[in-house]
């Protein structure tokens, strides 16, 4: 099936799926619907539209023969945006993803997620081992996410507009407000939500088993927590994005061709 390029660099209308506890999920989807399934995941602060459609990821997966399956995370793009911590524990977030696979009647699919979206793929391989062939976690954390947000000052800052201090603290806002439609009290909730989920923070000793291609910015503070963790898993590579930090790594041509050949190699 030939897809026009512009269909690929716009996002249809959102499919609305329903989690367990009633959030509505924004769902998108492209390609043949008999090919072989990628389900993406975007990071925080982020969207389907902003890390996948819009960086040339869809069309890229589509152009090599994917269907492709994306969703809003909760608290983000077109989907419910819980103001409660206890709407995003790790767990919610992981059986979304496992919802909306099976309201799609998608047995069996890969793994695309970047940074929030790559720690939730994290648990998803290794809870979901029959149903995801194989995964790329790009700039996955190794500690709890969004531990450096002061959490404090957000709350101030939302309040009554007290200016932020804290450097990290600053660049998450930035983020935040950088992408229309978000909500600043939402994605706190997610990032205290997630603080209460230590028990699942990624665990070396209980990696995925699945073939998992770990991608990270070679500017990306975080790189070296990425590699500890594809050096954990039993089918881990690592891959580094050159030239890229955090928050540019998704439009990297090398970063697509490197997931894509990952990809392929399971064919």
């Amino acid at each position: 099936m030939v897809v026009p390029l512009s269909d690929l660099m716009q996002i249809p209308d959102p499919q609305l799926v329903y989690a367990a506890d009633g959030t509505r999920l924004a769902t998108y989807s492209w390609g043949d619907l008999d090919a072989p399934v990628v389900v993406i995941v975007h990071g925080f602060a982020s969207s389907a539209r902003d890390n996948w459609v819009s960086t040339g990821w869809v069309r890229a997966l589509t152009s090599a023969g994917y269907r492709v399956l994306a969703l809003d995370q909760r608290g983000h793009g077109n989907s419910d945006k819980p103001h409660e911590p206890a709407a995003y524990a790790v767990r919610t977030l992981v059986s979304d993803v496992e919802t909306v696979m099976d309201t799609y009647l998608v047995e069996e699919a890969y793994y695309v997620g970047y940074s929030l979206g790559a720690r939730v793929g994290w648990e998803v391989v290794r809870d979901l081992p029959q149903r995801i062939d194989r995964a790329v976690l790009g700039g996955v954390p190794d500690g709890i996410p969004l531990e450096r947000l002061q959490l404090d000052e957000v709350r101030a800052y939302i309040s009554d507009g007290t200016p932020v201090t804290d450097r990290a603290t600053q660049n998450y806002i930035a983020l935040t407000e950088r992408v229309p439609g978000n909500d600043l009290r939402s994605l706190l909730a997610l990032a205290e939500g997630l603080r209460t989920t230590r028990t699942v923070d990624p665990d070396a000793a209980d990696a995925p088993v699945r073939p998992i291609l770990f991608a990270t910015g070679e500017q990306d503070a975080i790189i070296e927590g990425s590699r500890t963790l594809a050096n954990a898993a039993p089918n881990g590579t690592f891959f580094v994005i050159p030239g890229r930090h955090h928050f540019n790594a998704p439009g990297s041509r090398a970063f697509k061709e490197a997931a894509l050949e990952f990809l392929r190699a399971d064919a």
